[in-house]
């Protein structure tokens, strides 16, 4: 990611000092020291996402915090992040991570089994089904720090994790990849590790997993393929976008996709729906 708009990372750690207080446009805009209109320009320019698609991003993490590390009633949860009615925070809720609160709460337990069943399994060789040039995204994967573990790729419709993935897979170590049956549009290829050695909170809250992202759309059409993509995942950054989406439940779907292919440990689809 680039340092332009530095005072932008001074703008985000105010927003996590103050995220359960109102934070409207104007507050933010004032703070930065520019028009409204000017700070959502830059905002978008430098993080990806609008000022307040921002705050409210940050704020259903900390509700994912708050489930974990806390007693309070999902109502309660929901009412710490601003969401006056428990139906609409549970629908966002599980629109965004995948899982309702209270599944997401009661699943690190199953978290754990995950990631110990796909330790168990080692190496997994993709299985590319056929496809044309055009309808594929290949690349490699590589990371600043050493690291063994999972590795889930994936895209999305916007320029963060969240929300099944429209395409994506888990590899078991770092290389090649390719996400193919891609249909023509405009994605954006997101990334993040979980190592062996994870506790199921560690990455139920990934706020720690060395992560990649693309700032820029990748676009598919009918008649180019798309340039061999080189991924390098880093840690955390303070212009990076939350991870919403439950990892558990994007392993959970990745096994099952495995089990119903039992002769092969397939690239499957991290939605449970193999390839599109």
């Amino acid at each position: 990611m680039t340092n332009r708009y530095s005072e932008i990372d001074e703008l985000i750690a105010y927003i996590h000092q103050h995220i359960y207080e109102p934070l409207p446009l104007s507050r933010l805009a004032g703070f930065a020291g520019y028009s409204t209109y000017h700070f959502t320009r830059i905002f978008k320019e430098r993080i990806g996402l609008s000022p307040l698609y921002y705050v409210s991003s940050l704020r259903l993490q900390k509700a994912k915090d708050l489930l974990l590390h806390t007693n309070l009633s999902v109502r309660d949860v929901g009412l710490e992040i601003g969401q006056q009615s428990l139906g609409t925070f549970t629908s966002r809720f599980t629109e965004k991570v995948g899982v309702t609160p209270s599944e997401f709460r009661n699943s690190t337990l199953q978290a754990d089994n995950h990631l110990r069943t796909l330790q168990q399994l080692k190496h997994w060789s993709p299985l590319h089904l056929p496809s044309k040039r055009h309808d594929r995204i290949e690349g490699s994967i590589h990371t600043e720090i050493p690291f063994e573990g999972v590795i889930l790729i994936s895209l999305f419709a916007k320029p963060i994790p969240e929300g099944l993935p429209l395409y994506g897979t888990l590899l078991s170590s770092l290389g090649d990849f390719c996400l193919t049956g891609v249909k023509p549009g405009t994605y954006y290829l997101m990334a993040t590790s979980v190592s062996w050695g994870m506790q199921a909170k560690d990455f139920l809250l990934p706020h720690t997993t060395l992560r990649t992202r693309s700032k820029e759309p990748i676009i598919v059409t009918p008649y180019f393929s798309v340039p061999h993509q080189q991924v390098m995942l880093h840690a955390p950054r303070p212009d990076d976008p939350p991870i919403l989406i439950s990892l558990s439940l994007l392993m959970n779907n990745f096994l099952n996709r495995v089990n119903r292919n039992s002769t092969h440990y397939e690239s499957a689809s991290l939605d449970g729906q193999g390839q599109a």
